[in-house]
């Protein structure tokens, strides 16, 4: 599949009411709350844009690769209260603190005292590793298997560092690259015609004696399994040769031409890994500005290049396989990967409002769902109306009114509003998105 467009359809869970936040909040034990502006760490990994991050938060690029912003309360990198009487106070630790003013009672009775997404900004000037994130009963297991060997947290070792899912959500600020779930093997072995070599034979193999899930799952451990081998770098090169002389011959066009391309930009940024191969079994994306993509958990993925909002369940569950510097963990991997065919999903999208436009993305899950509201002057719009938010201002000047005041919101700027604030209204000329639990 070679491109995604969102669709307004009816959103995936009845909206809430103001009267049912009201009540939620009647219920709180601790008082009120005001709306927090956020300080959030930029993770700075190998495969990060040097100026994405840097040119939305008003500072000069430094060659730093800035990959991503963390806007929330996961312990590996909490943002952290910028101002007033919490200044310097991480947010995970308010959350702890005082989870019904911070939570409300619906959110804190169903995740505990813990903010149960985290938002980010994505940015990708390569290609991230070939990963997939445990399901839930996965991610209970591993993290407690890990623990009991001794894997202290944060070890470079360690593939499950909490207990959590990790469903996601990618919207789409810049053209965005990304292989996404299993082709059909049909669609497979017809990407293979004309190429040769043994992993590519491997490959063939597997899904023409099972063209079904069963065969996709061979294919995979073929190729993941190739990273054992003392002629992996050798094999590797030999299909990639195979790759280059098919994409020469086409001139670069024709029903190879993106798939070839794909090999061999992955082959080049990752010599010698099969992960460029595995590509082949993969769905190619693009999305445009404003498309979406929800990779659920146990969906194999890989980010190539661009800039996005990204929101997921509060986890750094990451399972990897090839195209990476990090631990590569494929046994944990083919556990948790689902092999079944199908085109990448896409999250219920719900646009409304007047001059001032709200696009809604729900993924059907329970822990996040995201809002963008592009607003013009006099015309207010409102956010979601109970529960622990954060917003980000991508553009403009923004002013955020709720029950516990105002708060004025520049390009880059971010702020917690907990649920004790009330509904959230976004007024001025800005672009902004929130992030907030259904």
């Amino acid at each position: 599949m070679d491109a995604l467009t969102t669709r307004t359809h009816p959103s995936a869970a009845p909206a809430r009411t103001a009267g049912t936040a009201v009540a939620d909040r009647a219920g709180t034990t601790n008082g009120s709350l005001p709306v927090q502006h956020l300080d959030n760490p930029v993770r700075a990994y190998d495969w990060g844009s040097a100026t994405h991050i840097p040119d939305l938060l008003g500072r000069e690029p430094d060659g730093t690769p800035a990959a991503e912003l963390w806007l929330g309360a996961h312990p590996g990198a909490p943002s952290r209260v910028a101002a007033g009487g919490h200044a310097g106070r991480t947010l995970d630790d308010l959350v702890r603190a005082e989870p019904h003013a911070v939570l409300g009672r619906r959110v804190a009775d169903r995740f505990g005292p813990r903010l149960p997404f985290l938002l980010k900004l994505l940015a990708a000037d390569r290609a991230l590793s070939l990963q997939v994130h445990p399901r839930p009963h996965l991610a209970r297991a591993g993290y407690h298997r890990e623990t009991r060997a001794g894997l202290p947290a944060g070890h470079p070792q360690r593939s499950f560092h909490d207990d959590q899912h990790k469903p996601e959500m990618i919207v789409a600020l810049s053209p965005f690259e990304a292989l996404a779930g299993f082709r059909s093997p049909r669609s497979v072995l017809a990407l293979l015609e004309g190429l040769d070599g043994v992993l590519v034979d491997a490959v063939r193999t597997a899904l023409a004696d099972r063209p079904s899930t069963t065969g996709v799952r061979a294919a995979t451990e073929a190729l993941v399994a190739a990273r054992r081998s003392p002629s992996c770098a050798d094999d590797v090169t030999a299909a990639v040769e195979a790759v280059t002389r098919r994409h020469h011959a086409t001139g670069g066009a024709g029903a190879t031409a993106r798939a070839d391309a794909t090999v061999l930009a992955l082959a080049e940024q990752h010599p010698g890994d099969p992960g460029a191969l595995v590509s082949l079994l993969l769905n190619r994306v693009t999305l445009e500005p404003g498309e979406a993509m929800y990779v659920p958990a146990g969906e194999v993925h890989a980010y190539l290049s661009g800039f996005g909002v990204e929101v997921m369940a509060a986890s750094d569950n990451v399972l990897r396989a090839g195209l990476t510097t990090k631990h590569v963990d494929a046994p944990a991997l083919l556990e948790c990967a689902s092999f079944a065919p199908r085109p990448p999903a896409r999250p219920a999208t719900v646009v409304s409002g007047g001059e001032s436009v709200v696009v809604t993305y729900r993924a059907p899950v329970e822990e996040f769902a995201l809002t963008f509201a592009d607003v013009v002057p006099d015309e207010p719009v409102p956010l979601a109306v109970d529960g622990p938010r954060v917003v980000l201002a991508l553009d403009g000047d923004a002013r955020l009114l709720t029950g516990s005041g105002e708060l004025a919101l520049r390009r880059g700027e971010s702020c917690f509003v907990p649920d004790s604030a009330g509904p959230v209204t976004v007024d001025g000329a800005a672009h902004v998105v929130c992030a907030w639990v259904p």
